[in-house]
């Protein structure tokens, strides 16, 4: 069973409880807010708030977050795998 989301942006892949604080730490607090955003500047900008290095995978994370607030849209949800045709 998966465990119940605490947040809208735990929704996004590789957003978990630590990530999602670490946004709204720095005022983003929906995958509204999230869109948009350059991932090199919301890096930077932890890197300013939290006053010591980063990893730099966090780049990485945040560049994921803005490419699936762009897409989730489109994408369609999948409520079960009969739904799902193969061809």
């Amino acid at each position: 069973m998966k465990p119940k989301v605490s947040s809208e942006l735990e929704q996004i892949p590789g957003v978990g409880k630590k990530i999602a604080q670490d946004f709204r730490e720095m005022g983003i607090f929906s995958i509204e807010n999230l869109k948009g955003q350059d991932p090199e500047v919301l890096y930077q900008r932890l890197f300013t708030y939290q006053g010591k290095s980063v990893d730099r995978c966090m780049l990485y994370v945040f560049r994921c977050a803005v490419y699936y607030t762009s897409v989730k849209a489109s994408v369609p949800k999948i409520s079960n795998l009969r739904s799902i045709v193969l061809l």
